[in-house]
Parts: structure tokens; C-alpha cells; sequence
């Protein structure tokens, strides 16, 4: 599973959040490492050199192997609150999406070959 972090000219991510982020990825997603190939990670200040509540925004995309991407988006008050949000998100996410195609194909189809000792 590949993790690539990405942010805009106005946050800086630094060395030290890529690695921090990298950790907690791994970690967090480990049990879906065999469905996914690569989780982008896009960090951005929205408002700029404004101050406001929740401007910074934290965009997950997972690519799964064989389905469409899944992405989530969530707005903080710093990189640490918005990247935990969006994490906490992708995990649910993943979840749902990965429990399901997991369910249907557990299900035991109701089509059955005829037996053939009886016949």
C-alpha cells in the first residue's frame, strides 16, 4: 500500500507530518492492506492567511484494487484535527464499502447444481 501526501502553497506539511502520517496510515488501514493499492492524502488552507474556525481541509482518497476510488473530505481547525477526521472517515468508509463486496460474496447462492447421486 502506497501513501502519498500532497498539500497547496499555503500549508506546509513538513517532513516530520509526512512521516507522522505515514505511521498512522499504516497502522490505521493494515487490515485493509490487500485491498488497497494506494491512499492519497491532499492537505490545504482554505482561507489562506485569514484565521477562522475549521479552514484546514483534509482530502483521503483510497484506491482500491479492482473497484473505483473512495474519497472523503474533512474541514479542521489544524492539519492534526482535519487529518484525523478525514482518517476516521476513509475508515468508515472502507468499512461499508469493503463489508459489503465481503458479505455478497459469502452468501451461498440459492442456485444449486442438480445432485446427481439421486438421479
Amino acid at each position: 500500500m502506497q501513501i502519498q501526501i500532497n498539500s497547496n502553497h499555503s500549508i506546509d506539511t513538513g517532513e516530520s507530518f509526512e512521516r507522522w502520517a505515514n505511521a498512522e496510515l499504516n497502522d490505521s488501514f493494515s487490515r485493509f492492506r490487500d485491498d488497497i493499492t494506494r491512499i492519497e492524502v491532499h492537505m490545504s488552507d482554505e482561507n489562506g492567511e485569514k484565521v477562522s474556525p475549521d479552514h484546514t481541509r483534509c482530502m483521503m482518497e483510497a484506491r482500491l484494487a479492482n473497484r473505483e476510488p473512495v474519497a472523503v473530505n474533512h474541514h479542521g481547525a489544524n492539519q492534526d484535527e482535519a487529518f484525523r477526521g478525514a482518517s476516521d472517515k476513509l475508515k468508515r468508509v472502507l468499512e461499508h464499502t469493503l463489508g459489503k463486496l465481503r458479505d455478497h460474496r459469502a452468501r451461498e447462492s440459492i442456485r444449486r447444481e442438480p445432485d446427481l447421486d439421486n438421479a
